[in-house]
């Protein structure tokens, strides 16, 4: 069984940030992509940004291009999400996902190729 634990969401101001980060544990998986989704009430859920496990790289989605960071610590088994700037269209349940079959970068806003995810952590975003 595989664990995805996503911290640090809270309630913010229009400009402001916040460090979300996913902590995994269980059985050892092939990682070979993780990566932030969001869902905003009413929509559906979408792509955020990814990394490729081993190597760092990364991919983002145009919206949140140049504001938020994707990073990891490979000896914490961690993933996070640096969102700077936030705006009130951020707001969404911010969730983790990993997958062992997404392939670099063709597929990796696929979340159909993301066999694990965590339970969601909520961002809100006043104006």
């Amino acid at each position: 069984q595989v664990q995805l634990v996503e911290a640090g969401g809270g309630l913010v101001q229009a400009g402001d940030s916040l460090r979300l980060s996913c902590a995994a544990s269980g059985r050892t998986f092939r990682r070979t992509v993780m990566g932030w989704f969001r869902q905003a009430p009413g929509k559906e859920r979408e792509f955020v940004a990814a990394i490729r496990w081993i190597g760092g790289n990364t991919y983002y989605a145009d919206s949140v291009k140049g504001r938020f960071a994707i990073s990891r610590d490979s000896a914490e088994n961690t993933l996070y999400l640096q969102m700077n700037s936030l705006k009130p269209e951020d707001a969404a349940v911010y969730y983790c996902a990993a997958s062992e079959t997404a392939t670099w970068n063709l597929t990796v806003r696929n979340l159909r190729l993301y066999a694990y995810w965590g339970q969601g952590t909520q961002v809100t975003v006043s104006s």
